[in-house]
């Protein structure tokens, strides 16, 4: 089993990305940040991360996307805005296909969600700093197995919120 944290969405909120790294970086394998930290690359809030580029990033040097392979796995880091995720998944799905993604972690709409389109599961971790839909300033815990995957939702503030643990089914690819 290997874990998974995800994040997004912090607009310059260097104190909750140290905070959230220093209570789970001992357990995870990855750290992934979705864009818009508003911070530099070399911001050592964020250097544990793997951070893509967002629409409100203009001071990192950071990738549009990444590709990481994790327990035989692969998933797709973006931050959204280059695909129009706010009206649909449809363009992100595609780019999905194109990499033989499993999973695809994005932001910028700042609403937590998790869903399965196709074989692909799309995670969206809300936003730690300014979130939309819900009070929650919220992130995510990916427990990653070969066929399974448990998503786990954290707020900030209060922790856990073990009411909206989900699991998902992967499908072997080829």
């Amino acid at each position: 089993m290997r874990k998974v944290l995800i994040v997004s969405d912090s607009h310059g909120s260097t104190e909750v990305l140290e905070e959230i790294a220093s209570r789970h970086s001992k357990e995870v394998d990855l750290m992934i940040h979705c864009g818009d930290s508003e911070l530099s690359e070399k911001d050592p809030a964020i250097v544990n991360y793997r951070a893509v580029k967002g629409n409100c990033d203009f001071y990192g040097n950071f990738p549009d996307q990444e590709v990481h392979d994790i327990n035989g796995r692969k998933i797709l880091v973006t931050h959204g805005h280059l695909y129009s995720v706010k009206s649909t998944l449809v363009n992100l799905y595609y780019k999905a296909e194109e990499e033989e993604a499993d999973i695809v972690c994005f932001g910028h709409s700042h609403a937590l969600s998790a869903e399965m389109v196709g074989d692909v599961l799309f995670i969206n971790p809300g936003s730690i700093k300014l979130p939309r839909g819900r009070i929650e300033k919220t992130y995510v815990l990916l427990d990653l197995d070969r066929n399974k995957v448990v998503l786990r939702i954290f707020d900030y503030e209060s922790g856990e919120l073990p009411e909206l643990t989900k699991e998902f089914s992967l499908h072997k690819k080829g």
